[in-house]
């Protein structure tokens, strides 16, 4: 089973609800994965109550959820770092180096998951995003690239949290039909 690490900056709201989406997603798939989140801020925040109640309308419950800050062995025992946006992607890649190849925007691993086509028969999650990685520099994390970020709603209106919550559910749910397709019926 595959160990996925989601990061935002706070760990309060993007990176809880899309750790809440996916393993709701996972659930019950056969050779799916964990899933855990962190942040680079502050340990032991409770979520926003707004990404709670963004949460709770697709019937999630994140409440209980306090922030952890990700360490060196957080990202260095993932099998898959998935960043809410470029910043969070460079800190995880400074933090343990050795991460880089497993180590994407969720944006950006859909991207480049749809040019390499979904995992071959048995092909181990590693093995594919490999060839995901294939072509990539790490002279990309240098600046930003909004089209790769998932947009911070901290401190905006609940109709942004909602946004979130939505784009945030039709990438995961992407990247799922992507990684994790379901088996074909015997």
């Amino acid at each position: 089973m595959a160990e996925v690490l989601v990061l935002c900056a706070a760990n309060v709201c993007r990176s809880p609800m899309a750790a809440a989406l996916l393993a709701d997603r996972l659930r019950g798939r056969p050779a799916a994965a964990t899933v855990r989140s962190a942040g680079s801020l502050t340990a032991g925040r409770p979520a926003d109550p707004a990404a709670v109640r963004a949460m709770a309308a697709r019937r999630l419950d994140i409440s209980a959820h306090r922030s952890r800050v990700a360490g060196a062995g957080d990202v260095t025992g993932a099998d898959l770092i998935l960043a809410m946006d470029r910043s969070c992607l460079r800190q995880a890649v400074v933090l343990a180096p050795v991460s880089w190849p497993r180590a994407f925007t969720l944006k950006e691993l859909i991207r480049r998951g749809q040019a390499v086509g979904r995992p071959a028969p048995r092909e181990p999650l590693c093995a594919w995003l490999q060839r995901a990685q294939q072509g990539r520099a790490r002279a990309e994390l240098l600046g930003g690239c909004p089209e790769d970020d998932v947009a911070d709603p901290a401190g905006g209106p609940q109709r942004a949290y909602d946004r979130t919550a939505a784009l945030l559910s039709s990438l995961v749910a992407e990247l799922v039909a992507l990684c994790w397709p379901e088996s074909p019926a015997s």
